[in-house]
């Protein structure tokens, strides 16, 4: 079966701890429409306790079972009902890739005095005061956890930099200077050095931080029987760090690991660079092509459809690209806003599920809609999307990207697609094969009705309606 993925979670989603059971009960379902695959947020205890998203990352090991940060429970629930919900998961045949932040952490208990340099925000390289000390919350002890798990504490000697002075209450970029502290290398350029993103920012050049995320990674594949990592911020982290931290895992366990980095840059120069660095050890999120499908729903019938796929990780290293059309940082309100609206939304997903290059991540608030951001559901849309996906998309690929308005691709083992931006649609004579000569298609979306007869040579004449999406199925 093709690989799908759903992400499990949007940024609005009620701080009422009901997401693990709302998982659990919902497992069957996804499972019966073909998703097969779960990228769920963050589930250890962020500085904001009960109300944290999960990437203001407290304690790696309080899954929601310590009374930390004013709540025993995270934003999604417990522990024990994050395990359920994983277990309920495995028997509907679901993979659960969870999410990783070893970029900062939020929320110490305690001061230290750590000596410093204020760096440009826009340029880190650049020194704009002498050495002198801060303030900085670096100590992270976790009286509430009791040594349970590990006894690792945290202190300024594992990080490089923070944005706060508790001393001078001044909110700046300080680098470390200590030990002979600098920022990471090998990390993205922009900014000059783009090692600090946010929060206190973790060391993983130093060795025993590295001995610890590998000794937790290990303890929460165990623990709570994960089949795979979602990699936060990839782009703030040497390059090299996550390339021998996956591949040790997997020689420890065994296990294949599934593993996709959000490194977030529309340079598709700049992820290829990153792909070829770390010995395409793991995929990357083909952030191109999301801005690609936003600029489709911004320019519309100005938008050249034939060069859809220019500049993207599926025209070049398809094998290492996960494809998405929005997710909880391009929603509506976040820093990373480029929302994909409606007009283009559908024959987004319409791009991802059915073709053959990159595996697709359907956004939960895309299927179950985003009330806050007043965004209904388009789940029954995407449930035939997902059939079709699940049924017939496999065999040869053909291209028919020959038009600035109606593209469209077929697989031959009996489907065949076209979205458009034309305002009077119309139609494509596609190749599905010789073998299908004779048989009937219908499109499975619904929105163009009648039947397909396929001709002697193995083409027929596919219909799409103007500023739409169909996606024709053998019966």
């Amino acid at each position: 079966m093709n690989k799908t993925i759903m992400q499990f979670f949007e940024w609005n989603l009620p701080s009422d701890g009901g997401h693990w059971n709302f998982l659990k009960e919902h497992c069957k379902d996804l499972s019966d429409a073909g998703i097969n695959t779960l990228w769920l947020p963050p589930a250890y205890k962020g500085a904001s306790g009960s109300n944290d998203v999960g990437y203001g990352v407290y304690d790696l090991y309080d899954l929601g079972e310590f009374d930390q940060k004013g709540s025993i429970r995270t934003k999604y629930g417990t522990k024990e009902e994050y395990i359920n919900a994983i277990e309920e998961a495995h028997k509907n045949n679901i993979q659960i890739v969870a999410d990783i932040v070893f970029n900062q952490k939020g929320g110490a208990d305690h001061t230290e005095w750590v000596k410093v340099t204020k760096v440009d925000p826009n340029d880190r390289n650049i020194k704009i005061s002498d050495e002198y000390d801060i303030k900085a919350w670096t100590k992270f002890t976790f009286p509430g956890r009791k040594n349970k798990y590990s006894d690792f504490k945290w202190n300024w000697e594992q990080f490089d930099g923070v944005d706060w002075d508790e001393n001078k209450k001044e909110k700046a970029i300080f680098e470390f200077t200590g030990m002979g502290k600098s920022w990471d290398e090998e990390v993205d350029a922009e900014n000059g050095n783009y090692s600090y993103l946010m929060l206190t920012d973790i060391d993983v050049s130093t060795p025993v931080v590295y001995d610890e995320l590998l000794k937790w990674s290990l303890w929460y594949i165990k623990i709570a029987h994960i089949d795979g990592f979602r990699l936060d911020a990839v782009k703030h982290i040497g390059f090299d760090f996550f390339t021998k931290l996956i591949n040790e895992i997997r020689n420890i366990t065994k296990g294949e690991l599934f593993t996709v980095g959000e490194y977030w840059s529309a340079d598709i120069n700049v992820l290829k660079r990153y792909i070829e660095d770390t010995a395409h050890a793991f995929n990357v999120f083909d952030v191109p092509l999301h801005y690609n499908f936003a600029k489709a729903a911004n320019d519309k019938e100005n938008y050249d459809l034939g060069g859809l796929m220019k500049s993207t990780l599926v025209s070049c290293y398809p094998e290492n690209s996960v494809t998405f059309v929005d997710n909880h940082d391009t929603q509506p309100g976040q820093s990373l806003e480029s929302w994909v609206d409606n007009s283009f939304k559908l024959q987004a997903y319409t791009f991802i599920l059915t073709r053959q290059e990159g595996i697709p991540c359907v956004f939960f608030g895309d299927y179950y809609g985003m009330p806050t951001n007043d965004i209904a559901p388009l789940k029954d849309k995407l449930d035939k999307l997902l059939k079709a996906r699940r049924d017939f998309a496999y065999g040869v690929q053909h291209d028919y990207f020959d038009d600035a308005h109606i593209v469209g691709w077929t697989r031959e083992n009996g489907l065949a697609a076209l979205i458009s931006t034309a305002d009077n649609g119309g139609s494509k004579k596609m190749f599905v094969g010789e073998k299908l000569s004779g048989k009937t298609f219908v499109d499975i979306t619904g929105n163009v009705s009648g039947e397909i007869k396929i001709e002697e040579d193995g083409n027929g004449e596919f219909i799409v309606n103007e500023n739409s999406y169909s996606v024709w199925c053998i019966v």
